[in-house]
């Protein structure tokens, strides 16, 4: 059972103790990532994730990482389209500093435009890594093509974009986003409760504000080819996803394992096992505030990816017209349960848990309530839901390496 705080402000406070354990987990979650940004901030959002442990009025940057390494902590952040989030673990003893620091990075970092200009160098090494990163590309342009707009734009950025940033333009962008109604503050593990009260005046201290919401975005199909001397193609088809709050995302999440989401799911072991066409092939799923998507990605050879492409929209076919069997179902369920059951072990998995809840899914479900979702899944509904997304009308399809030419996809997938 967790405790929920609401500020005057709008801010929240999430905890949770967790019995016989040593240390905690806190996290400061921020609804606002890369689609809030304007065509000329592309990249904003992730830019200030670094920012904030470059230094404080009160703290060099190596003065914050000492003082975490001092105690043994964990401190690190990352960036999405609909969030950022800050975060940090350490025994129960240092969960004070932990506090202290977070705050002082959220609060009061200084956006120094000497940094600003030296973080410019290390954030194009990024983009450089995922630009090497052939299934990356491969999922950011499908991404692209089927959410023109803000949420399709990398959350990185451009290096064009990149060149415009100031620790000004920033701080005007923290301004204007990280405001109070959108903040979660979630903590998890051993803590008392002068911690959460000190939690409690820390974030009570934001202004008031109104949040602004982004551009709505809905899905398209898209077909996005890429030339890149690789010496596999990665391929990934898209479909239409739910909408992160969706009441059918557990029946999606299962769907997924069942197509793609293990050793034992129907891709892994017609593809791989079967007929020996790849080594990696797998589904996933993106679900956003107000849509969402679903995939299947490969990585072949160039003469094996015809075959395996026949393969796949082989298996997307039988799973729409037959469904899946009730062991495919029991075993996914299990494999859900244990996931959820297991993370409870973590102060890490809980505090996102929370914080992911409270910011998107109006409060965070108990384990037991999670199951209870899983268990009321049926064939029946997977099916129709199978139905309803992966229709081949709505198919989409990304491809980066030594690519054929468009028609040829078109012609192997049935895209007019």
């Amino acid at each position: 059972m967790y405790e929920r705080i609401e500020l005057p402000n709008g801010a929240r406070i999430v905890c949770e103790h967790m019995d016989a354990v040593r240390s905690a987990s806190i996290g400061i979650w921020v609804g606002a990532g890369s689609r809030y940004e304007k065509y000329s901030e592309a990249g904003s959002a992730h830019f200030i994730e670094h920012m904030l442990f470059k230094g404080t009025s009160e703290y060099t940057a190596a003065q914050l990482a000492e003082r975490m390494d001092a105690v043994g902590g964990q401190m690190n952040a990352y960036t999405t389209r609909d969030n950022t989030c800050f975060y940090a673990r350490v025994l129960d003893s240092h969960l004070p500093l932990a506090i202290d620091t977070l705050s002082a990075m959220f609060f009061d970092s200084k956006f120094d435009e000497g940094d600003v200009e030296n973080e410019k160098g290390i954030i194009q090494e990024e983009i450089d890594m995922y630009e090497d990163t052939p299934e990356d590309v491969a999922a950011e342009r499908l991404i692209a093509g089927c959410f023109p707009g803000a949420l399709g734009r990398p959350v990185l950025g451009r290096a064009s974009s990149l060149q415009r940033q100031t620790g000004a333009s920033l701080r005007d962008f923290m301004q204007r986003h990280y405001t109070a109604p959108r903040v979660v503050a979630a903590l998890s593990g051993s803590f008392t409760d002068s911690d959460a009260a000190e939690l409690a005046a820390r974030f009570s201290a934001m202004p008031k504000a109104k949040p602004r919401r982004p551009g709505r975005s809905a899905y398209r199909p898209c077909l996005t080819l890429r030339r890149k001397a690789t010496e596999q193609n990665q391929l990934v088809l898209g479909f239409p996803g739910l909408e992160t709050s969706s009441p059918d995302r557990f029946a999606m999440q299962l769907l997924s394992g069942i197509l793609g989401g293990n050793a034992s799911s129907r891709l892994f072991q017609t593809l791989r096992e079967k007929h020996g066409l790849c080594y990696s092939v797998y589904s996933f799923t993106a679900g956003f505030e107000d849509t969402g998507l679903f995939a299947v990605a490969a990585a072949t050879n160039r003469e094996t990816e015809e075959r395996a492409l026949a393969v796949v929209m082989d298996e997307l076919r039988r799973l729409l017209d037959e469904g899946v069997t009730e062991d495919e179902l029991s075993r996914a369920r299990e494999q859900v349960k244990a996931t959820i059951l297991m993370s409870l072990e973590s102060t890490g998995s809980r505090m996102n848990r929370l914080g992911y809840g409270e910011l998107f899914l109006g409060g965070c479900l108990s384990p037991d309530e999670l199951i209870e979702r899983y268990d009321a899944v049926d064939r029946e509904g997977l099916l129709k839901l199978a139905r309803r997304t992966l229709g081949p009308a709505a198919m989409s399809f990304s491809a980066v390496g030594r690519v054929a030419e468009e028609d040829k996809y078109r012609a192997l997938l049935g895209m007019n």
